[in-house]
């Protein structure tokens, strides 16, 4: 790292003596996912070396109860973790993200269920939450068939989660809320995942379709969809007073975060070197440059002042805040989404030609965070839905 990386930026969050500690474990990480970072953006998988590194530093775990064999950080200190690990490699941040938001699920499952898929097995819990396929209702449980998406890190997994609507008799049932959904656990042997993960960014993530026939699940390897709109009930073992989607946008928004800290770093070693065709001395010596870097910069810094302050909110106020603290989890997902990707698009441009060539972290980091920002939890449209919410109507999560 040159002298303007190391020396010259923004004063840093005060990491806690929890942070501290868990970004050295990611800083001894990273060689190993240095490494591998290029085969598994060719592969479209993250090795199994990465994994394992991962699995032995506790990051799969970090957001799982301690009842179930977790590390149970805090939010912000799992953000920083994820964050820290975007900025070396933002599959492997992503899929670690994945774990911890479908992890959170353990504080909903049965007890003896959750030690079972967390502590007993170490292996990934992934897979897809949102309904695709149909569970009918058996004695016992449900005979569950579908096929899911975006199943990010199945390569590793010892479980994969199927969002289902419920059906009895073959027909989907109905809720005051709509449709009755289901989250039905399945062991990864259950399934047969589909190569069909071709995409622009994120590549190494693996994140397949995979597909589900006529299995049964067992009642207690199953969550109400209906549930996961609140706080899990209280229990010796719960890790966090916080409902599933209040939590989960923390996963994809902090690495969107670390894919823009990553593109200002290596556009600031870029302009300290480069010299454009035709002019007489650095990117960096560009008062135009300058402006628009400090622009970039201050974006991602308030940016991440935001996510952490929401994440304090949260942690404070997670069984409580109701539907105003999931309204400003919303806007503070998509605010982030839409400042990470315009930083990242900010670095990407001042580089020149240069960012274009696969060599270039730029050209990586620009594929990355508009793959990342596609995710339904730092869409835009939660600043429609929230407005809807503050003007007095519902706060919907689509219409």
């Amino acid at each position: 790292m040159n002298a303007i990386n190391a020396e010259h930026r923004l004063p840093a969050l005060v990491p806690t003596a929890e942070t501290e500690e868990w970004l050295t474990r990611v800083e001894k990480l990273a060689p190993v996912i240095e490494e591998a970072r290029q085969e598994a953006d060719h592969s479209r998988v993250t090795s199994r070396t990465v994994f394992e590194a991962l699995r032995d530093a506790g990051i799969p775990r970090m957001w799982v109860s301690t009842a179930f064999g977790g590390e149970q950080t805090s939010i912000e200190t799992g953000s920083a973790v994820i964050q820290a690990l975007a900025a070396i490699d933002a599959s492997v941040a992503w899929q670690m993200g994945v774990q911890g938001a479908i992890g959170r699920l353990s504080d909903y499952l049965p007890e003896a269920t959750s030690q079972r898929m967390f502590r007993d097995h170490d292996g990934l819990v992934v897979g897809g939450v949102n309904p695709s396929g149909h569970a009918e209702e058996v004695p016992g449980g449900y005979r569950l068939s579908g096929e899911w998406a975006f199943a990010s890190g199945s390569a590793h997994a010892d479980w994969l989660v199927c969002a289902a609507f419920v059906t009895e008799n073959g027909e989907v049932r109905r809720t005051p809320r709509g449709p009755e959904t289901r989250m039905l656990f399945v062991p990864r042997a259950d399934a047969e995942i589909r190569d069909t993960w071709y995409t622009v960014g994120l590549r190494g993530t693996g994140s397949n379709h995979f597909t589900v026939n006529d299995v049964h699940v067992p009642e207690e390897f199953t969550v109400k969809g209906t549930d996961m709109l609140r706080p899990p009930a209280r229990r010796d073992s719960r890790a966090y007073a916080i409902g599933y989607y209040d939590f989960g946008p923390f996963t994809s928004a902090s690495t969107a975060l670390g894919i823009a800290q990553d593109a200002i770093d290596s556009f600031k070693e870029l302009a300290a070197a480069k010299t454009p065709t035709g002019a007489s001395s650095t990117l960096a010596k560009s008062h135009v440059i300058q402006e628009k870097l400090a622009r970039a910069e201050f974006d991602l810094y308030s940016a991440r002042l935001l996510l952490n302050d929401t994440a304090r909110q949260v942690t404070e106020q997670g069984e409580t805040g109701g539907e105003s603290l999931t309204a400003l989890v919303r806007l503070t997902a998509a605010t982030v989404a839409e400042k990470a990707a315009a930083t990242v698009d900010a670095a990407y441009n001042l580089a020149g030609a240069s960012s274009v060539y696969a060599t270039s972290r730029l050209e990586r980091c620009f594929r990355d965070v508009h793959s990342a920002v596609k995710h339904i939890t730092l869409s835009s449209t939660h600043f429609e839905m929230v407005g809807q919410y503050l003007l007095g109507g519902e706060l919907q999560m689509r219409r």
